[in-house]
This record gives C-alpha cells, sequence and structure tokens, in this order.
C-alpha cells in the first residue's frame, strides 16, 4: 500500500485533490503549472517516492471501490465528512508501473480533449459576439465610475419614465427600470431582432410521471458550465419531486428561471430525449435560431442581464413566463449560426469523449484489482 503526503497546505502541479465533506468525494490530479491556495473541505494528497502515479491515484479515489472506501469512512450527519485522520489510513493498491501508465495516459488525453472542448466553446461564444458587435461592449452607465463626482453617479442610476410605461410593464419596482437595461435593449433595437416567444417555442405544458415507470429527471445541479447535462436521477414516477414536471426532447434548450441561476442553461442531448426536468426551468424549441446559437446568447452576458432585469418575486427571485417571452433576442445570419452549432457540437463531442476516457480509467483500475484478489 502506498504512502501518503496529506496536508492542506499549497498544491502544485502532479498533486491529488481531494474533496471530502457533502455527498460526492471527487479527487482530480493537477496539471498547472503554477501554485494554488487550498480552499475549505478539500485536502492534498502527494505520493511519497514514485511508486505510485498522481494519475492512478485519482483514477482509484474516484473508481467505485475508492468511493465504497470513502462512503464507509464518512460521519453521518447533516453534511458527511470523511476526517483527515481517515483519508491518512485509506489503503492504496500498488500496481504495475506499467498498468499505472496507461491509466496516466488515459487520464492525459481525456484531460486534453476536455480543454480542448472548451477553447471550442469560447471561440463559438466569440464568433457571437463578434458578429453582433456586442464582443467587449459595456452599457455606457456602467463604464468610468471611477472618474465621476457623487453627483454625477447619482443622476447616472435615474431612470424618468411615464405613467404608461409603469402601465404597460405592470412592473413598479426601481430595479426593472434601470438606465442600464435600457441602454442594452436600445443596442439589440438597433440589430435583427425579434422578442424570445418568436424564435422558441416555450414548452410549458405539465406532464404526469406514471407512478411505475422509471424516468430520468434533471434539475439545476446537473447543469454544466458549458450548456452540457452533467448527469440526472433515474427513479420511480411516484418517487420524484412534484416539480418533476417538464417533459423534454433532444435539442431542447432548457434555461433556469431562477435569479442567481439564469446561466444554467443546456442543451438536451439525445442521452435524455424523453427526460423529465424541473419546472424551475423553460424548455426551448428553436425555431428561427439553432439550439446551439439560442444557448450561446443566452448564456451572453448581454442577454443575462435582461433575464436578471425580468425577475421578480419575494421568497423566490424568478423570471415570469410573461417577462421570459418578451425578452427580445438578437438574430444572427445563417452562416454565422452555422459556424455556432459546428464550434458547439464538437465541443460536446470532445467533452463525452473525455468522459468516455475517465470512465474507461476507472473500469480499468476496478478490474485489475479485482483481478489481482
Amino acid at each position: 500500500m502506498a504512502d501518503l503526503n496529506l496536508s492542506r497546505s499549497k498544491i502544485y502541479d502532479g498533486d491529488v485533490v481531494l474533496s471530502y465533506t457533502g455527498e460526492y468525494r471527487r479527487a482530480l490530479t493537477l496539471q498547472e503549472k503554477c501554485a494554488f491556495q487550498l480552499g475549505p473541505n478539500i485536502c492534498r494528497l502527494r505520493p511519497k517516492g514514485r511508486i505510485v502515479s498522481s494519475f492512478y491515484l485519482s483514477t482509484f479515489l474516484n473508481s467505485k471501490i475508492g468511493q465504497t472506501i470513502l462512503d464507509k469512512e464518512k460521519t453521518l450527519s447533516a453534511q458527511p465528512t470523511v476526517a483527515m485522520s481517515r483519508i491518512r489510513l485509506i489503503p492504496i493498491p500498488v500496481l504495475s508501473i506499467d498498468f499505472q501508465q496507461r491509466i496516466e495516459t488515459l487520464v492525459k488525453s481525456a484531460h486534453a480533449k476536455l480543454a480542448e472542448s472548451k477553447s471550442l466553446y469560447a471561440q463559438a461564444e466569440d464568433t457571437l459576439l463578434s458578429e453582433l458587435g456586442l464582443k467587449d461592449w459595456q452599457p455606457n452607465i456602467s463604464t468610468a465610475l471611477n472618474d465621476r463626482t457623487v453627483a454625477e453617479r447619482s443622476r447616472s442610476n435615474i431612470s424618468i419614465k411615464r405613467f404608461s410605461d409603469f402601465a404597460s410593464s405592470g412592473r413598479l419596482d426601481a430595479e426593472y427600470y434601470q438606465s442600464k437595461y435600457d441602454e442594452i435593449e436600445a443596442k439589440i433595437k438597433n440589430l435583427s431582432h425579434k422578442a424570445l416567444n418568436e424564435v422558441a417555442n416555450i414548452q410549458d405544458s405539465n406532464f404526469n410521471p406514471k407512478a411505475k415507470v422509471t424516468y430520468k429527471y434533471i434539475e439545476l445541479a446537473n447543469i454544466g458550465s458549458s450548456g452540457e447535462i452533467t448527469g440526472c436521477t433515474e427513479d420511480l414516477g411516484e418517487n420524484l419531486p412534484s416539480r418533476a414536471r417538464r417533459i423534454v426532447h433532444t435539442g431542447n434548450v432548457l434555461v433556469s428561471s431562477i435569479e442567481g441561476s439564469l446561466q444554467s442553461c443546456a442543451i438536451v442531448s439525445k442521452e435524455y430525449d424523453g427526460a423529465l426536468c424541473s419546472t424551475g426551468f423553460y424548455v426551448l424549441k428553436a425555431i428561427d435560431m439553432n439550439p446551439e446559437s439560442l444557448l450561446i446568447l443566452l448564456k451572453s452576458e448581454i442577454m443575462q442581464q435582461l433575464l436578471k432585469k425580468g425577475c421578480s418575486g419575494t421568497i423566490l427571485t424568478a423570471i415570469s413566463n410573461d417577462e421570459f417571452k418578451r425578452v427580445i433576442i438578437p438574430i444572427l445570419p445563417q452562416d454565422a449560426q452555422k459556424q455556432i452549432a459546428e464550434l458547439i457540437q464538437t465541443s460536446f463531442a470532445l467533452r463525452q469523449e473525455s468522459k468516455q476516457l475517465l470512465e474507461s480509467a476507472k473500469l480499468a483500475v476496478e478490474r485489475e484489482i479485482e483481478g489481482a484478489d
């Protein structure tokens, strides 16, 4: 069994970091050429000597065998935790160096594909914003604040409205009438644009799951930062929460309606065709724009501001159906949409390949350990 140097101090290239609090205890081998300071509930594992590869170690800890050991060691409390003293005693099987190197090759390849996936996603964002003339654009109201006097700053936050404006919007809260929103909308109106409900159908009818049928259920926690669905809950309809009432299909775009989670948008892949999602999402079927372009647009900062403008409520602040429908959307030329779609589709494919490589590495570790018993 390998000997580990366990610490909460700075971490470096090649170290393994392990989250030891909460339901998801995951390990990762760092490949960054700089030092990081550890955050809370994360520890550093550094193999002593050369008998254990860092990549093999993180793969073992993420495997079913490693997760079973960590699960066994957790404390039973509101926030399950594996004590540092118990992590030190985790037995690490030492397999052959050749095998560990094969695992390291798989994991590094997975990380490389993920990095390429993120790069393509960033290119898609850049393509969209450049095409619309919105790259690096910010409302003038938000710039050079440090150079303004107190009086100028106060005036910049004043927006004068007619009574008819209140009547048409149905909103009386000051937040809704911030000048920055007027400037953003004016910018979009100078472009080819339509209301959101003209570029996409909003699928808002409820679906009642059958009690004895197993469904895939997607919630906010399952939405990744690059517009992908990272997983789901699979359970009988009778065990699903009451908010599991939206049925989704391949190509649908999911958009969170909750302020603070508006960035949680994703495209439904074939894997989740027919799944259910939370009523906390709007489910869109694109009409005048392909799903990939709609996704990137809705996740852009300028559109996030307009979605935030539409939010209201007290206990749970969210954007209402009526506000969501009338959000104005800039329309992209077809050639730009095609380019964005190709970039995002390739990005998603690479992300899936990365996931499969990591799964292959974990399975290989599990089989090798079981075969050695």
